[in-house]
């Protein structure tokens, strides 16, 4: 047997084999977890608070892993519109700015408007869910649908709901702040009840309110909000879609109040446990991470002590310090630069590993779907 078939037989099987190899499965859908200011320090601590040992929350079981960096265009630390722009758009820019290009300065100069991956949904007809506990006109929700240089203009970031710039809009919004929303709204001479006449979409003032038919409700807050519940309307609503969907949830993790950042964190990862256990993990993407880390660290301390040994006596005190030192953990009332989690289950989800940039999880989401992306 001649040397040269030798070699065009083994090109021939390994072009078979090539051809043989499965297509990368697709999501039908992607749910984005964004634990605003869930730091890996902040993570660590609320496994030890909510189960008396490390890495026993939910996302840190997950395989698929990788350390993402959060700086921005132009600085080290970003705060949640530069970090979720990033994660959005697969674009840093400069903090302070939604979904706008790095030309952009803050509350001066627009910069182009980035397309996000909600949009390319609402394009593409695919079912669209942005969910809150906090304001949904503020910087984490906003930068899914939104295109200004301030990310204080409560009130023109929520009128851009009712006036996307692809498709209908987003289907399923869910949060607070409905006052402050209002207030921003007044200059404008615009009030919630007219954005709804102009978008002919009610705004439910509570869940409660949402009609069993609706299906694209926008129900904002005064107060706190049923998060787990919102997320399992939201889900239940966006399933109906045979084309899929893509869904943001956000918690709020800011721990300059560690006892009810901590808490926060770990009531997120138990309402993310429940769902990856209801939806089909074959078709769907799940991924968790944070915009930003913030300065919180375990210092000392025994195992068997609280990480929140001594909070009580601080809060008594009545201590404006913006630096909390307790006997396990001290907190620091300020983002930080370092890098973050983020982790995956699901199609797509072997695409994460190693250091990445937050525009990374952006790429692997629409990888995901199969969607290319503009340039």
């Amino acid at each position: 047997m001649s040397r040269r078939f030798v070699l065009l037989l083994a090109y021939l099987v390994a072009l078979s084999n090539l051809h043989a190899q499965p297509a990368p499965q697709r999501a039908k859908n992607v749910i984005l977890f964004l634990a605003d200011a869930a730091g890996l320090p902040t993570l660590n601590a609320a496994s030890a608070l909510g189960y008396g040992a490390p890495q026993k929350l939910y996302v840190q079981s997950w395989n698929h892993i990788a350390l993402s960096d959060t700086s921005t265009a132009s600085e080290w630390v970003t705060d949640s519109a530069a970090g979720m722009t990033a994660i959005v758009t697969g674009k840093k820019t400069n903090n302070g700015v939604l979904s706008q290009s790095s030309a952009s300065q803050r509350g001066k100069v627009d910069g182009a408007p980035l397309k996000t991956i909600v949009e390319y949904a609402e394009q593409r007809g695919v079912s669209t869910g942005v969910l809150t506990n906090v304001n949904i006109a503020d910087a984490t929700p906003a930068a899914c649908y939104a295109h200004v240089n301030e990310r204080g203009k409560f009130g023109e970031i929520f009128s851009q709901l009712f006036h996307p710039r692809f498709g209908d809009g987003v289907d399923v919004v869910m949060g607070v702040g409905r006052s402050q929303i209002s207030d921003n709204l007044r200059p404008s001479g615009k009030t919630l009840d007219d954005l709804s006449k102009e978008g002919n979409r009610p705004v439910y003032s509570t869940l409660e309110e949402i009609p069993s038919i609706a299906t694209r409700p926008i129900a904002v807050l005064n107060g706190n909000i049923d998060l787990p519940a919102a997320a399992r309307t939201a889900i239940h609503k966006l399933s109906a879609n045979p084309k899929g969907y893509f869904l943001m949830i956000e918690w709020d993790a800011h721990t300059d109040n560690p006892e009810k950042g901590l808490n926060n964190l770990i009531a997120f990862d138990k309402l993310i446990r429940e769902i990856a256990t209801t939806v089909d993990l074959e078709d769907t993407l799940l991924v968790f991470t944070a915009d930003h880390s913030f300065d919180l660290r375990v210092h000392d301390g025994q195992r068997s002590d609280s990480v929140l040994k001594g909070f009580p006596e601080w809060q008594r005190s009545g201590s404006k310090d913006k630096v909390i030192d307790l006997p396990v953990i001290r907190v620091h009332d300020t983002h930080t630069g370092e890098e973050v989690l983020a982790t995956a289950q699901g199609p797509g989800s072997e695409q994460l590993n190693g250091f990445i940039p937050n525009t990374r999880l952006f790429e692997i989401m629409m990888a995901a779907f199969g969607w290319p992306i503009e340039q």
